[in-house]
């Protein structure tokens, strides 16, 4: 396990408060495909652990890594890869937003419309199981959101931040990341987040409302080959 719950991210939830999530091949996890992309390999991953996590994938397949900062193994094509930064809450003034509304899976179709409008990053047709989700509505049409998304011990991530581009500049992301911040310090845990390290405007909004870079991070997929040889072959370069 890794030395802080943050490091390894996917890892602690799934071994964690998303353990009844996890789909397990060895020591390497995933998310049903339907609730998230991503996988968790462990901290020192050897041979064997990517011939696990190609036998998740499949050949061909790509496998979604967050946090991951090795070298993947010979014969994988990284299909992409985005250096983000990790914040924590340090002095959030965390508060329900009363015209926030719980959203449920009746809410799907709402939510992955406002996301694919909007491309706040991976949200699928399950992850609202993941944990709460508060959004604003408008005339009854949702035009903001954001949620919990990764669950380490202690820790809960705030996830799929989005509004309507007709609604931009109104405050509506800043109440829903302090609404839902809000929630996870009523169980007594610790708010956190991630973002690209080149999206310095959501970055500067994230400081001004209390959060602080804890450290880089890296989100990449690598490509599982077509045709692998003997899995006691596959070398880690």
């Amino acid at each position: 396990m890794s030395a802080h719950p943050l490091d390894n991210p996917a890892l602690g939830s799934l071994t964690g408060p998303h353990a009844h999530f996890a789909e397990r091949r060895g020591r390497v996890l995933r998310y049903p495909v339907d609730v998230s992309p991503w996988l968790a390999l462990p901290d020192d991953p050897g041979a064997e652990d990517w011939a696990d996590l190609a036998a998740l994938v499949g050949p061909g397949g790509e496998a979604p890594l967050a946090g991951f900062g090795g070298r993947t193994p010979d014969g994988w094509e990284v299909t992409f890869s985005i250096e983000g930064v990790q914040l924590v809450d340090d002095g959030l003034a965390a508060a329900p937003d009363a015209e926030a509304v719980p959203l449920g899976p009746a809410d799907v179709p709402e939510m992955l419309d406002l996301v694919e409008r909007t491309q706040p990053g991976p949200f699928l047709s399950r992850t609202v199981e993941l944990g709460t989700y508060l959004g604003i509505r408008r005339d009854g049409v949702l035009i903001a959101m954001a949620g919990e998304r990764l669950h380490p011990p202690g820790w809960t991530e705030i996830s799929a931040v989005c509004t309507d581009s007709a609604h931009r500049g109104e405050g509506l992301a800043s109440r829903l990341i302090l609404a839902v911040a809000h929630g996870i310090r009523e169980r007594g845990e610790t708010p956190f987040l991630h973002t690209s390290a080149g999206n310095t405007n959501a970055i500067r909004l994230y400081e001004s409302l209390g959060f602080t870079l804890r450290r880089g991070t890296r989100f990449m997929a690598a490509r599982v080959p077509e045709h692998l040889g003997d899995e006691r072959t596959v070398g880690v370069g």
